[in-house]
């Protein structure tokens, strides 16, 4: 329906063309678009990229098959001992800023869609690193010709970290130290050493080899790693070095105590440097180091551990002394009670042996001093009365009182006090009151009725195991009967004083028998009571599906069913079917079947239907979207060359899809094809498919026009049938640069891709050239240089420029690569076989410098050789320059600004092409020649 005056260009095809597109198994390619410093193929075909550490890791995997595969991208370390590890990257792109170096290894791209054998591809990622090198020094004195005199010799041990492997130099003050030219030196690699290392051996020390030496490493500037290096001074007062420690190697102190620990330097030269550490963990954040000297303030048990010396200046071994740190602590005193062992006895009884225990948990607990009292008076060791500070029969640290042939004078109030002689923490006390009618066994039981504790999921439960009798009484320990399986607090054990559990926020898995025990302490030392009880946990059905779309053609049966998984409990009471909300009156169904629902789907009765099954606890839901709608179409990615450059800077897009399932419903009959730009509708059509339904797997496509490069459209896609029109599916349509394979074609690249057709900054420069467009200038840039749109005139189109302001200076050069052109052949019928290199320039500012264009061949050498060349300001418009050239090999074409004197020196390129054959002479501006021309968008067409 265009009214436009001129029918240029066809929104869409006029027919839709058919392909059988079955599905096909994933294919995937891996590609960079980092900071990569190299990428080349091995022997055995691996690809290899090359990164300095701290760089950006871009790896893109490229994917085909039908339906689109899915992918993820999966890692091994760099040796093959190392464990495999995952990563949780499930997309195209895998991105690593800052990349360190035990992030190099074996890349995987797994890229599966269902159909076939996955496909995996590898690439192996190579962390290009040098450390600052580390330099030692070692002495050695040996007797010569018995002992008339003495031979001092010293090693100069340098190693560093690289990858790959440093080359080594030597240097005595400036001058390089070369081994063939001094007899008083040896240069060699020491075996079995970490890293790499190198030693300079000086022998039999002369008055000049008291100097400084340098120690530099170098990894040949790969990936521009600088050089480094590392001096040291030798004189004949260099020792290794020696110190000394202010305090004992253990020290024991009070919590809130301040601990003050200085390690004295007693020798070495030059002054060694002394670093504190702290085991296990850092030092406290509280730790104050003032010199050599430690100062730890108002201490607590947290801070406890091994306190770590360490002296160093790089001549010998370093000198370590360590101080173990111990912060008093007291907590948790218990006592026990044994009658007499021997006799198996449960009670105290006249003439027997009774012993009374006591317990506390102590840091350190060797040093916990236990007193005893009977009635208030200290205990001393006698006949009847025995004192043991440490129990060969209890655990270790516990005191036992033992009473020898009970009488009734030792009928009393027994008291155990535990404390550290001479410390601020508090002692502990507990009290024994011994009788014949203070001590009887304990009897546990559960409540009637709290055997079985029934909760609903989510809720709280209290389980009870009560000691009903017996003195004194001890606390309850609670744990699961299964015995891997752990408390809801996670831990192993739960102790009660009272012989509640209490458990908040039940879940199904906490389900199961839970056995209560009577503690072994504060208590009778006897036989355990122990009790169990169970835990019911109710909650609602399980059903399946949770959700299910059906389709299915009108007028055909369907049949719905629910199934019931699991439930607790388990007898049902009610199953309710609904039809979007509306109950569906119905018999009642038998609740000891499978719920089950049978009807004809009609236009009129499409919709949500839910199956609502309860039981005493709740009520869950079984879900099911019912619909003739026909299932959604299957954009297909893999369509070879989908962009097609038109003229008037448009391009076309050959849409593909297949349509997922479509015998399942109705017959569809079209296509509504909608293109959208910013959420407004440019075009919406109805695609007929004249009596010709889909089949499963079969491609369809459908050619868009008429749009604009470099522009990105939505493109929405739904089925129709006789009674319904499918949901919209859509995707993102983007121009890209068809330049997939790096060979000279007929195509033009105008940067409008972010891969720029492949083209790459050359590290060795001093800048990199830029991508830009209209809209992503700098407003404040300078209005007196550079083109304000790409050569076609229009805002969205990008070009390449060098932008001369600060920091940049006079002379600076920025070098832009193509491509490597693998050219089959470079000879034909009549000699080498000719190329035609055209481009665009923009060349407008008073302070424009140098714009140079090589020739690259790698052959047996490589060759640079200028082609083009043009300095100066040239105008403020696009011109056109071209050149032949008929390389011998392989080849690149390298774009080279150079900075002029000042800020008003934009250099830009655009269109740059490389074909087959000869230049034909065409205009060299932009506009030259040029009466108008027509932009056509959508049937509107316009003449500028």
């Amino acid at each position: 329906n265009s009214t436009a005056p001129l029918d240029l260009l066809s929104v869409l095809h006029k027919a839709c063309n058919y392909t059988e597109q079955l599905p096909s198994p994933a294919n995937a390619q891996i590609v960079h678009s980092g900071a990569a410093c190299n990428v080349k193929d091995d022997n055995m075909s691996e690809r290899i990229y090359t990164i300095k550490e701290g760089d950006t890791l871009v790896l893109q995997c490229i994917v085909k098959g039908h339906p689109r595969p899915q992918v993820r991208w999966t890692k091994t370390a760099g040796s093959a001992s190392d464990k495999f590890q995952e990563t949780s990257i499930y997309n195209e792109t895998l991105r690593i800023e800052g990349i360190q170096r035990v992030q190099g290894g074996r890349y995987y791209c797994k890229a599966d869609n269902g159909v076939g054998v996955a496909a995996i591809k590898s690439i192996r990622v190579d962390v290009q690193y040098l450390d600052i090198p580390v330099l030692t020094v070692h002495q050695t004195i040996s007797d010569v010709r018995g002992s008339y005199y003495q031979e001092k010799t010293v090693f100069l041990r340098c190693t560093v970290n690289s990858n790959p492997p440093a080359r080594f130099i030597w240097k005595r003050g400036d001058m390089l130290i070369e081994q063939s030219k001094d007899n008083g030196v040896d240069i060699y690699e020491p075996l079995y050493t970490q890293g790499e290392t190198k030693v300079l051996k000086l022998k039999n020390l002369r008055p000049k080899d008291f100097a400084d030496y340098t120690c530099q490493v170098s990894v040949r500037n790969v990936c521009n790693i600088k050089d480094k290096s590392v001096t040291f001074r030798l004189t004949n007062a260099t020792t290794p070095p020696m110190i000394r420690l202010s305090v004992n190697d253990t020290v024991v102190v009070d919590p809130g105590q301040d601990v003050h620990i200085t390690c004295e330097v007693t020798a070495g030269f030059p002054l060694p440097t002394v670093i504190w550490s702290r085991y296990p963990g850092p030092l406290p954040l509280s730790a104050q180091v003032r010199g050599a000297t430690l100062i730890l303030r108002a201490v607590t048990p947290a801070d406890a551990g091994f306190y770590n010396c360490t002296a160093v200046n790089n001549v010998g071994n370093p000198a370590r002394k360590n101080v173990n740190l111990i912060v008093r602590t007291m907590s948790n005193l218990t006592f026990q009670i044994t009658p007499d062992s021997n006799k198996d006895s449960e009670t105290i009884q006249m003439g027997r042996d009774l012993k009374l225990s006591c317990h506390v948990d102590a840091t350190p607990q060797d040093k916990v001093n236990y007193t005893w009292y009977k009635n208030g008076v200290p205990v001393f060791n006698s006949d009847s009365l025995i004192l043991l500070r440490s129990d060969p029969d209890m655990a270790p640290g516990t005191s036992s009182l033992e009473i020898v042939d009970m009488k009734f004078r030792d009928l009393a109030t027994y008291s155990c006090v535990a404390s550290f002689p001479g410390s601020t923490v508090r002692e502990l006390r507990v009290d024994v009151n011994i009788s014949q009618n203070s001590v009887s066994p304990p009897v546990l039981s559960v409540p009637s009725g709290g055997q079985v504790v029934s909760v609903r999921e989510g809720g709280n439960a209290e389980l009870v195991c009560l000691v009903v009798d017996g003195k004194p009484r001890p606390p309850i320990l609670w744990s699961r009967t299964e015995k891997d399986l752990l408390m809801p607090s996670g831990k192993p054990i739960v102790e009660t004083p009272d012989g509640r559990l209490r458990i908040k926020n039940i879940s199904r898995d906490m389900m199961g028998a839970y056995r209560c025990q009577t503690a072994p302490y504060n208590g009778l030392n006897i036989k355990r009571r122990e009790a169990q009880v169970q835990l019911n946990v109710q909650y609602p059905p399980i059903l399946d599906p949770v959700f299910q779309d059906v389709r299915s053609r009108n007028y055909q049966m369907v049949t719905l069913r629910c199934t019931v998984q699991r439930s607790n409990p388990p007898r049902l009471t009610d199953i309710r079917w609904f039809r979007n909300g509306d109950f569906i009156r119905m018999p009642m169904p038998d609740l000891k079947e499978t719920p089950e629902l049978k009807f004809k789907l009609e236009p009129t009765n499409n919709g949500s239907y839910e199956c609502r099954v309860s039981n005493s606890v709740g009520t869950s839901t079984c879900t099911f979207n019912v619909s003739a709608q026909p299932y959604n179409a299957e954009f297909y990615f893999d369509t070879p060359n989908p962009v097609r450059i038109l003229k008037g800077n448009n391009y076309s897009y050959n849409l593909q899809w297949t349509q997922k399932d479509p015998e399942a419903t109705d017959r569809i009959i079209g296509y509504w094809v909608n293109v959208r730009k910013n959420k407004q509708n440019l075009l919406s059509k109805q695609i007929d498919l004249k009596g010709k339904a889909p089949e499963k797997g079969v491609l369809m496509s459908y050619t868009i026009s008429d749009l604009k490069i470099p522009l990105s459209y939505e493109v929405r896609l739904a089925p129709i049938t006789t009674y319904s029109t499918g949901d919209y599916v859509s995707r993102i349509i983007q121009y890209s640069e068809p330049y997939t394979y790096p060979r000279p074609s007929d195509h033009v690249c105008g940067f409008e891709d972010e891969r720029i057709c492949g083209f790459s900054q050359d590290r060795s420069d001093v800048f990199d050239w830029t991508r830009q467009n209209h809209l992503t200038q700098n407003p404040k840039r300078s209005a007196n240089t550079g083109p304000d749109t790409d050569r076609s005139g229009t805002k969205e189109g990008y070009y390449m420029y060098i932008e001369a302001s600060r920091p940049r200076t006079q002379g600076d050069k920025a070098l832009l690569l193509s491509p490597l052109f693998n050219i089959t052949s470079s000879r034909g019928p009549k000699g080498r076989v000719p190329y035609c290199v055209s481009f665009y320039y923009h060349m407008k500012g008073k302070h424009i410098g140098t714009l140079n264009v090589y020739l690259k061949v790698r052959s047996i050498a490589s060759v640079d050789r200028v082609m083009w060349t043009k300095s100066g300001h040239q105008g403020p418009d696009w011109k056109k320059a071209f050149f032949d050239i008929t390389p011998s090999g392989p080849f690149q074409i390298v774009f080279e600004g150079i900075r002029g004197s000042g800020f008003e020196g934009d250099i830009a390129i655009d269109d740059v092409s490389i074909t087959r054959g000869e230049c034909k002479q065409q205009n060299t501006v932009a506009n030259a020649g040029k009466t108008g021309k027509i932009y056509c968008h959508f049937g509107v067409c316009v003449c500028v």
